[in-house]
């Protein structure tokens, strides 16, 4: 018997709200931004949510289970993706090499997020830790590098507190 996190991730059941993961997959950027209780769905972690009391909570045979299904991990690439895309970033994969680009639109996407204390910092936090904890390790390292080089380059628009907790999530 699988728990509630795996049975989402596999589209057997839907979250606390009723959404089943396609659902979440579909929505517009709008969607994303404004609903806060689905996060901790698509990046569980071993810890309770401070912002979602009906958030999973991993545990570690959720972890083992992720870490050994291709399945799995491939739902949860899916999810990354589509964060990705909200960030206006976008993946680039070739012989086991992982690159987290800018987009065409990021120019338009950042406008969203990047901006001092803005609560996708946490989301951001969030899916460094989960992705890491559940198998996509060189996907969180890919996708630190290039946070690491949007703040270098957006100079003033990330809190050096945020930049810390995600080197911290990666390490």
């Amino acid at each position: 018997m699988n728990s509630k996190i795996v049975d989402f991730y596999l589209g057997a059941v839907p979250d606390s709200e009723g959404r089943k993961i396609e659902q979440i997959w579909s929505w517009d950027y709008s969607e994303l931004e404004y609903v806060h209780d689905y996060i901790q769905w698509l990046f569980p972690l071993t810890d309770a949510s401070n912002f979602n009391s009906k958030a999973p909570i991993l545990t570690q045979l959720d972890i083992e289970q992720f870490r050994a299904s291709d399945k799995l991990k491939k739902q949860l690439l899916t999810s990354f993706k589509t964060m990705l895309g909200f960030y206006g970033l976008q993946c680039l994969e070739n012989d086991n090499n992982i690159e987290i680009k800018l987009s065409d639109t990021f120019e338009v996407r950042k406008q969203e997020w990047l901006q001092w204390g803005d609560h996708n910092h946490l989301r951001i936090t969030r899916i460094l830790k989960s992705l890491k904890l559940l198998g996509l390790e060189q996907y969180a390292q890919a996708f630190f590098r290039c946070l690491e080089q949007i703040y270098n380059v957006e100079r003033g628009s990330i809190d050096p507190r945020s930049y810390q907790f995600w080197k911290h999530a990666v390490m």
